[in-house]
């Protein structure tokens, strides 16, 4: 998971439009990579956060779902920071119970924040957080692939290339690498396959 804050003074908003920037799931990943540059001339202030998978486990064994974790992070990121309007693209359809939970992880509650849902496709500054941020996934990506000397694709659940080498880990190993989540979702229903595949295979055995 990789969060991004970006600080950008209100007289360089137009340079981000003239720049291209736009949602980053509407860019190529080469476009990514030098909107990010021209991003980073600009910008006062850029955090990026990543919190690894086996953080997330950590988080998930104690009840933490996934829109807390990132509401933990984007709190931070607010604080470190300190701008004078902040703007949040919601995770939940409920963008003002989503703001709520933000607020709550907030040491300073004052923070003047707007939080709506698709901002990354209507506030220059937020499609500049979403690049940032896709950018860094994509190098931590990149590094993964060259640990698991494997080419899994995105790491999303609609990639085959994902699946097919979570499946083949699960096959081959005892137990999961670090960068693999436990938790997600995709990897229980496949450890569940394999294990229902072993059961059944047991019995063909002994029949």
């Amino acid at each position: 998971m990789v969060i991004a804050g970006v600080t950008i003074d209100k007289n360089y908003e137009k340079k981000l439009v003239a720049f291209g920037v736009k949602d980053s799931k509407k860019l190529s990943p080469k476009r990514r990579e030098e909107l990010a540059k021209e991003i980073e001339k600009i910008a006062k202030n850029i955090v990026i956060l990543s919190v690894q998978a086996c953080k997330i486990d950590s988080y998930r064994a104690k009840g933490i779902n996934l829109d807390k974790i990132e509401a933990i992070k984007m709190a931070q990121i607010i604080e470190m920071c300190d701008g004078d309007k902040t703007y949040i693209d919601s995770l939940e359809q409920n963008s003002k119970k989503f703001k709520s939970l933000v607020v709550s992880f907030l040491k300073n509650k004052k923070f003047n924040l707007v939080v709506e849902n698709y901002l990354d496709e209507s506030v220059p500054v937020v499609s500049a957080a979403s690049i940032i941020a896709k950018v860094e996934r994509d190098k931590a990506i990149e590094e993964i692939k060259r640990k698991a000397e494997f080419d899994f694709g995105v790491g999303y659940s609609h990639d085959s290339r994902t699946i097919e080498f979570v499946e083949k880990l699960i096959k081959e190993k005892k137990e999961l690498p670090l960068y693999v989540r436990k938790s997600w979702i995709t990897t229980k229903l496949l450890q569940e396959k394999s294990w229902q595949r072993r059961i059944k295979d047991f019995i063909k055995k002994i029949k």
